[in-house]
């Protein structure tokens, strides 16, 4: 029996309709004006959305190819480096400045931990010829978001660059660019922008594009200032992911319709709900309390065995159409994950939670139903009561 997917990986993102819709336009010369004006109306957003007045720049690749960016255009062979890592992809921003021959210096916190800004400071303390750090604001491997605002102030207290990685964050959760001077922003059309694979974007202060003067690494397709050149005249260099940027465009006017603070609260309310919903089915979170997504929710395999999680993961996808992820790199076998980002409401977490619990309960791990959906209506009634006027209810 074929089943209509449920799409919750932490991206891609599953797409609304009126994305689809504007993705399928037709194509347009990427030199011309109606490419101008889309270019100026998804920068004009992104900054809207990002709540900076920097340059964005926009490169068709994926967020790898921002984090890339950041190295090449930010970091020369031999100047020391600051690399934050609380998972998977911090380790792979620390491999990609190892791989241009930066001085890496590496704080690696074990999986579910967040990064304490007491270490950063005694790092850069420690090693004052470290020139910029790079930090993951929510580490979509792990489920973890950091306290970005105090992390920014340390290293902006210690006159350092900061590049942040936020590509599971970025149009999902409370982030100012500007407010906590970061340098570097990077994030991806896939994740809670609604749009496919194919964009990354980076926000760039001026001390950013200055530094980028100075370095030597070698770079072209990544090089911020032709990129820059560019998009000044509304293009960009090379041919761009039209069909991308018409995706993104119609994503941002929805978030829009909705406001970016309605857009963080939406994400905090569901975040809460996937947890509520999760703990009710006994099962364990990774992340740290305090420090858990609300973009990303990672939990402990129910069961021994990475074979036994596959075949819960393969059930749960073949039998109910509903698509989770397992863990990466060391934990793989060992944890799943929910992703609850983008095109996201209580209906969706209502059928997440329900089709998960009908799955572990299939597969003999649990004996109960009934139990998760109660936990996430719970905490819709709860913020429900909470935002009702002073004397009502």
């Amino acid at each position: 029996m074929a089943f209509a997917q449920q799409l919750r990986v932490p991206g891609p993102t599953p797409l609304p309709e009126r994305v689809v819709r504007a993705a399928s336009r037709p194509m347009i010369n990427h030199r011309g004006p109606e490419f101008a004006a889309l270019l100026r109306d998804v920068e004009e957003g992104l900054r809207w959305a990002l709540r900076t007045e920097n340059d964005v720049l926009i490169f068709p690749c994926s967020g790898t190819g921002g984090l890339e960016a950041a190295v090449v255009n930010l970091l020369s062979p031999g100047e020391q480096a600051l690399f934050c890592s609380m998972g998977s992809f911090g380790d792979r921003w620390a491999d990609i400045g190892t791989a241009y021959g930066a001085d890496v210096l590496r704080l690696k916190v074990e999986a579910g931990e967040p990064i304490d800004p007491e270490d950063v400071d005694r790092i850069l303390a420690e090693h004052p010829g470290v020139t910029t750090v790079f930090v993951t604001h929510n580490e979509t491997s792990t489920g973890v978001t950091n306290d970005l605002a105090a992390l920014a102030a340390v290293v902006k207290g210690r006159g350092k660059l900061l590049a942040v990685d936020s590509v599971s964050g970025a149009g999902c959760i409370p982030l100012e660019t500007d407010g906590w001077h970061i340098d570097a922003l990077i994030t991806g059309s896939q994740k809670g922008w609604m749009a496919p694979p194919g964009v990354t974007m980076l926000a760039v202060s001026a001390d950013g594009f200055a530094r980028a003067e100075k370095t030597t690494t070698p770079r072209w397709y990544l090089d911020f200032a032709r990129e820059q050149k560019f998009q000044n005249k509304s293009q960009t260099y090379s041919t761009p992911a039209v069909s991308v940027l018409y995706a993104m465009q119609e994503g941002l006017a929805i978030m829009r319709e909705e406001s970016m603070d309605g857009v963080w609260a939406r994400h905090a309310r569901v975040g809460e709900m996937v947890r509520a919903g999760v703990d009710a089915l006994g099962l364990k979170f990774l992340a740290a309390e305090g420090y858990r997504s609300n973009t990303v929710t990672a939990m402990h395999s129910p069961v021994d065995g990475p074979d036994a999680l596959k075949d819960l993961l393969a059930a749960l996808r073949t039998r109910h159409g509903l698509v989770l992820a397992g863990g990466q790199g060391d934990l793989a076998g060992k944890i799943f994950r929910i992703g609850h980002l983008g095109m996201i409401d209580e209906g969706d977490v209502y059928s997440i939670l329900a089709t998960l619990e009908q799955g572990l309960q299939e597969s003999g791990m649990r004996s109960r139903v009934g139990l998760a959906v109660p936990a996430a209506q719970a905490v819709v009634r709860s913020v429900q009561v909470s935002e009702q006027p002073a004397g009502v209810g």
